[in-house]
């Protein structure tokens, strides 16, 4: 992580630094400034696509934005509120420059952020994220902008009718399904699509109000969803987060079905199909022991990343492989997006589920999570945890009394101040152990700091 990028771009409570309308400007002329070096394409349109959430902040954050990036002599095309990922289809499908979004993702509605995407659809490399930090701090001032300024909603139609154009229809026809939109940015959207290929929908969570999203719906509070789809005798149910970049399912009955569980299916599933690029799939750290076991059962290999699905995305890559995401529901099915995308992602999973004939359920079944816990610290501050004296050996330690039975990770999270503790084993008695002593530990050690 750099000074002002997390592992997914610039994010804070709005109004505060660095969301502030100086910084904002700042980081909109330096990003487009060093965008345009690394794109290095004459036959790209000097535009940007940007589109934002549904907080109440965001307007004000787009009026500052724009004019920074305008100031670089670039042309801005604001799409309104849509998904993360339609920036990342949308700049590649009308050759732009780069793409931004103003989001917070999972966050509560007091948070925002922005977020860069390449002209490929990608995230931005740290090495790019660096130069354009160091910009910021170099500028004293912002020029006035030169670009024009422009809206058009209607872009969003076209990444419609693409996320339509990855599925068989006539196979997903009449399936009743419900969506749970997070009152966030998929609110149009997923109805549209789910609904134009003919299915039965049952929304909920999709009337925002710039104040209600995440807010208890949506991928990280997915009962309610979960309760729904059984109430309404679904096939299956989708909750997607504020930006729809990533999605948790629930099966028929009502169980919920993790990114763990959506990539491990699909793997699995790609495999007996033989789409599944080197029979391998990507996951993070974060993801479950059991999942990572029952891959290497069906025979498909598992590289594991850092946390982010930037990282996710670049193991793809350079391993040309097919599909890879995280627990929390960031996943990738590379064939189509170069990015997390949520409805993409439940609508390539659905059609998985019915092409087996079998129902959600027996995805859901086919392999058993190890016993989990994962504690969130809160922080003033992030000293490297290499800079604890003795935690990382300490952590080792405690590791070594599971018996390769289990494991604990820890690392501060990209996008909030706080400490995330993983520690899963096969009992539950093992795990709440590991926890106590673990943050035990940690406290320990960061009180000689204070």
């Amino acid at each position: 992580m750099g000074k002002y990028f997390g592992t997914d771009g610039v994010r804070a409570v709005a109004g505060q630094f660095p969301l502030v309308d100086d910084f904002i400007q700042k980081l909109g002329y330096a990003s487009l400034g060093k965008l345009q070096k690394y794109a290095q394409e004459a036959h790209l349109k000097p535009q940007v696509i940007i589109a934002q959430d549904s907080r109440i902040s965001g307007p004000s954050i787009l009026a500052s934005l724009e004019k920074g990036i305008r100031a670089s002599g670039v042309n801005v095309i604001s799409i309104g509120i849509a998904p993360t990922p339609a920036v990342a289809y949308l700049v590649q499908k009308t050759g732009s420059l780069c793409g931004v979004v103003i989001s917070a993702s999972h966050n509560p509605a007091e948070f925002n952020g922005i977020k860069f995407f390449t002209n490929q659809g990608t995230k931005l490399p740290e090495s790019l994220e660096n130069s354009i930090e160091k910009e910021i701090d170099e500028l004293t001032s912002v020029p006035a902008p030169t670009g024009a300024y422009t809206e058009d909603t209607s872009l969003v139609r076209e990444y419609e009718k693409f996320l339509m154009s990855t599925v068989d229809a006539s196979l997903l026809k009449d399936t009743k399904i419900v969506l749970d939109c997070a009152n966030g940015a998929s609110y149009k959207v997923a109805v549209n699509v789910f609904s134009g290929l003919g299915m039965n929908v049952t929304v909920t969570a999709a009337k925002p109000d710039g104040t209600n999203i995440n807010k208890n719906v949506g991928a990280l509070h997915t009962q309610f969803m979960q309760d729904l789809t059984v109430k309404e005798q679904a096939f299956m149910g989708f909750s997607f987060d504020g930006d729809a970049d990533r999605v948790i399912a629930s099966d028929e009955k009502g169980r919920q079905m993790d990114g763990d569980t959506i990539i491990a299916s699909s793997a699995v599933c790609m495999k007996e199909q033989g789409t599944l690029h080197d029979n391998r799939a990507v996951l993070t750290v974060m993801a479950n022991l059991g999942c990572i076991n029952y891959l290497k059962e069906k025979g498909v290999a598992v590289e594991l990343t850092t946390v982010g699905d930037k990282y996710v995305s670049e193991a793809l890559e350079k391993g040309n492989l097919s599909i890879g995401g995280e627990t929390s529901g960031h996943i990738i099915f590379r064939q189509f997006a170069n990015t997390g995308d949520g409805i993409l992602s439940a609508l390539q999973f659905l059609q998985y589920v019915k092409k087996s004939g079998k129902p959600a359920s027996y995805f859901t079944d086919q392999w058993k999570k190890y016993p989990c816990q994962l504690k969130a610290i809160p922080v003033t501050s992030k000293p490297p945890l290499d800079t604890l004296d003795g935690f990382l050996p300490g952590v080792a330690a405690i590791e070594k009394t599971m018996n390769g039975k289990g494991r604990v990770v820890v690392r501060y999270s990209g996008t909030e101040p706080k400490l995330r503790i993983l520690v899963e084993g096969e009992q539950e008695e093992m795990v709440a152990r590991v926890m106590q002593e673990v943050e035990a530990l940690y406290q320990q050690k960061t009180e000689v700091l204070k």
